[in-house]
């Protein structure tokens, strides 16, 4: 039976069988998709591996970046304390690289899902080439960073563009479960589909349906009630295993010759459409401190607009505040403190990074 697929322009068109929703569209593949992010300062790392007991699963977004979606799909990942792998179309990185590098900053991988999204079995080799090199160019100067995936589009693929992929030093990436939001499927579709997910898979779902981001919470939930966390997918095994990264704006400690230790951990606490607040935990290592310093340095265009329980200065750029404790800062060995703020996004929503020192 004949699959169809929206294209750039919204249409339908004939989806190849060659598109691979099963088991083996996994073990061919390797990517990287994304952790599960616990929110700074309420999760120990024990408690995380608990909460991951059962594995990791990789969730995946095709043919962004969208001027309308995009911020849509990473506020709710943020919310769900997810992230995710992007396979961007190099086109619509051109066109919107503020959204390429939005995705970066919010701790999400990005690979390459083809130029202008056609199908690459049907194109001759140096065609291939083309479409797969403009994108590593859109992508790399829009992000710094050249993807090392590659998942081409309709899950289409041969031998000669297998080659091409390798010229890159991109793995090649399908999908263990399709969501079929392409497909028309409704949000509760989405959700039920996501629930096939086992340890190790990837699902495949797209930067682009409503119906989509709005079955992202409902998705990280049910994960997380088996026990699965959202996970990078290991490129030597093509199997979804926990991060090897840190994601950002989470724990930066100092330790000064004394040995008194301060912690810095940061979380979103409120997200509204043109701001959000921070809430930024201090903690006592094992020796009791009596004052702290912490720095948070936000992304430009941010800009910090309103703080509490802190004293706050700010550096000549503006975007680095300094924040020192309202009274003594004293802190028993393991004790905490908070204080928190205000960012004007102006259409940057990076978490801010954070770190703590004492004097």
């Amino acid at each position: 039976m004949s699959r169809t697929a929206v294209t750039d322009a919204g249409r339908r068109i004939p989806r190849r069988g060659a598109a691979v929703t099963g088991a083996l569209g996994l073990l061919s593949a390797a990517a990287l998709a994304l952790p599960l992010v616990v929110n700074a300062g309420t999760t120990s790392p024990a408690a995380a591996a608990a909460d991951c007991a059962a594995g990791y699963v990789a969730l995946t977004f095709d043919d962004g970046p969208n001027a309308s979606t995009t911020t849509q799909v990473i506020s709710a990942l943020r919310s769900a304390g997810a992230r995710a792998t992007f396979f961007n179309q190099g086109n619509r990185v051109a066109a919107n690289p503020s959204l390429a590098r939005s995705q970066k900053d919010a701790g999400h991988w990005i690979g390459n899902h083809s130029y202008t999204h056609p199908h690459m079995t049907q194109l001759s080799q140096s065609q291939m080439t083309s479409e797969i090199s403009q994108t590593q160019q859109a992508i790399q100067q829009a992000t710094g960073q050249a993807p090392k995936l590659f998942r081409p589009p309709y899950g289409e693929t041969n031998s000669t563009l297998k080659s091409v992929e390798q010229q890159f030093g991109l793995t090649e990436v399908l999908w263990s479960v399709d969501s079929q939001d392409w497909n028309g499927a409704s949000t509760a579709q989405i959700v039920q589909a996501a629930g096939n997910l086992q340890a190790g898979g990837v699902i495949l779902m797209h930067d682009g349906y409503q119906t989509t981001i709005n079955a992202i919470p409902q998705i990280v939930a049910n994960l997380k009630s088996r026990g699965l966390c959202t996970g990078m997918i290991s490129p030597s095994t093509g199997r979804a295993v926990a991060p090897s990264d840190t994601p950002p704006g989470t724990t930066t400690t100092t330790t000064p010759p004394a040995g008194a230790t301060c912690t810095a951990t940061y979380r979103t606490t409120q997200q509204w459409g043109d701001r959000f607040n921070g809430e930024v935990t201090i903690t006592a290592g094992s020796t009791a401190i009596t004052s702290w310093t912490a720095t948070v340095t936000v992304t430009s265009p941010q800009k910090i607009s309103a703080t509490w329980n802190g004293t706050p200065s700010w550096d000549s750029s503006g975007n680095v505040m300094t924040m020192k404790p309202n009274g003594n800062g004293n802190l028993a060995a393991g004790a905490s403190t908070t204080f928190g703020f205000t960012v004007m996004a102006n259409g940057q929503w990076a978490n801010p990074a954070v770190s703590c020192r004492t004097p």
